[in-house]
């Protein structure tokens, strides 16, 4: 049965009819101030996501974590009406979930139960996000739990590499900042400091409210309406994008104690909403398998060398390997984009990612929660929610001399970064490769 539904998406990607989630026409409305987003369903989950933007532009950086602290004090804390045990326990009755979540670009806070228990669930949302409790014992509790996560996070050698990255590619942004802070930023944090921080945030022009479920107009607007009657408006907020360039390469080290030797390097990326996303991400996904091709089968470099494109407010392409050779490395990366910037992807290439990346989009997007999340990013990242319904189009639209194109536009000076042994490694040979030769024709 997996297998028929697989090659139905399949031939759905191919031939341009959308899944059923889509077939339902999505709406959009203005309730007190705040764009709703309605998806019709076609089942009983009810799946609702609040939406406060800004990210780590909310917060200076000797705060970083607050906002996750703050997300999940939400459901951890209990609230003015219900203590943690009381909240949890009516939500487990009915096997229902609230809970918050930061991210980089925008903090969301989501309930999804049966639509038969909206009733009991709906309430208690409500308390979530508008009677917090912020308990202080509970607070320290769950204060230790990041800390003690942050840590472990640490120890692995994939997490600490891309958190270096960030850290030494995005100085002086916004976007070096770890949502979930660091141990020393989350001790540092009090349940009344991270209360007031979540009072000031929580606004109706910092909002966005997407709901995927089957519930008449009416009683989504009566309910959100009740939501935000105790929200103040706040400051106009403006979510802000910044690309992000490389004027020439750069090699960062630290010296740790690693069965292996982990790299990353860090270049440009279209932003969203701008006419080359589409081709780009299309591009780093054909790339990726070529560079899974070259350094893993042809070269044996390394077991599970990734390329991806990380998109958010700051949008960059990212390369990482673990290896033992990290010169071999390099000089394999240099030679795989020399080759593509020159002769370009092939018509198979182009054709086969389009489907490959749509039947992986629509096979994602088969829960109520995906799909939220899909409208939710396209509609702060974006500003198009409907990209989200006519991604399909979009993508099948694209070229082969548009996806190459990207590639070489973005593809130029990258900042890379190195953790493991520092006697294995050449600098140079990250700082004077032949991606040196050329400048970025990007621009900001």
């Amino acid at each position: 049965m997996k297998k028929i539904i697989y090659l139905l998406v399949i031939a759905a990607a191919a031939t341009g009819f959308k899944p059923a989630y889509a077939q339902k026409k999505a709406y959009e409305m203005t309730v007190d101030g705040v764009k709703v987003i309605v998806q019709p369903s076609g089942n009983d989950i009810v799946e609702i996501q609040t939406v406060i933007k800004g990210g780590v532009q909310n917060y200076p950086a000797n705060k970083a974590g607050i906002e996750a602290m703050a997300m999940n004090a939400l459901n951890e804390c209990g609230t003015l009406k219900h203590d943690k045990n009381s909240f949890k326990n009516q939500l487990d009755k009915i096997s229902a979930a609230v809970y918050g979540m930061a991210t980089k670009n925008y903090s969301v806070i989501k309930v999804n139960c049966i639509k038969s228990d909206l009733p009991v669930a709906w309430p208690l949302y409500v308390e979530a996000i508008t009677v917090p409790k912020f308990d202080f014992n509970e607070f320290e509790r769950i204060k230790q739990d990041q800390i003690n996560n942050l840590k472990s996070q640490d120890s692995d050698p994939d997490y600490a590499i891309d958190q270096y990255a960030d850290k030494v590619a995005f100085t002086g942004r916004d976007y070096a900042k770890n949502p979930n802070g660091t141990p020393e930023t989350v001790k540092a944090l009090t349940a009344e400091e991270t209360k007031k921080y979540y009072q000031s945030i929580l606004t109706r022009s910092r909002m966005l409210i997407v709901v995927v479920a089957d519930l008449e107009r009416s009683d989504i607007e009566a309910k959100v309406k009740g939501l935000l009657s105790s929200i103040k408006q706040g400051s106009p907020f403006e979510f802000k994008k910044s690309f992000f360039r490389a004027y020439k390469n750069t090699f960062s080290a630290e010296n740790r104690e690693l069965a292996t030797n982990y790299v990353e390097g860090v270049t440009s990326g279209p932003a969203p909403g701008t006419p080359d996303f589409d081709a780009f991400n299309v591009a780093m996904r054909i790339f990726a398998n070529k560079h899974f091709l070259d350094v893993r089968t042809n070269n044996g470099l390394s077991y599970a060398p990734q390329a991806w494109f990380s998109v958010g407010s700051t949008s960059v392409a990212k390369f990482s390997v673990s290896t033992t050779q990290p010169d071999k490395y390099i000089a394999v990366f240099d030679k795989l984009v020399d080759k593509i910037k020159k002769d370009g992807f092939n018509d198979a290439d182009v054709a086969d990612m389009k489907v490959t990346y749509l039947t992986g989009f629509y096979y994602k997007n088969e829960t109520n929660t995906a799909q939220a999340g899909s409208i939710v990013a396209n509609e702060v990242l974006h500003n198009n929610w409907k990209r989200s319904l006519t991604l399909a189009d979009d993508v099948k639209r694209l070229t082969t001399t548009q996806v190459s194109d990207a590639f070489r536009k973005y593809i130029g000076n990258i900042i890379w970064v190195y953790q493991g042994d520092t006697k294995k490694v050449n600098p140079l040979l990250y700082t004077n490769g032949t991606l040196n030769k050329a400048d970025n024709p990007v621009s900001n």
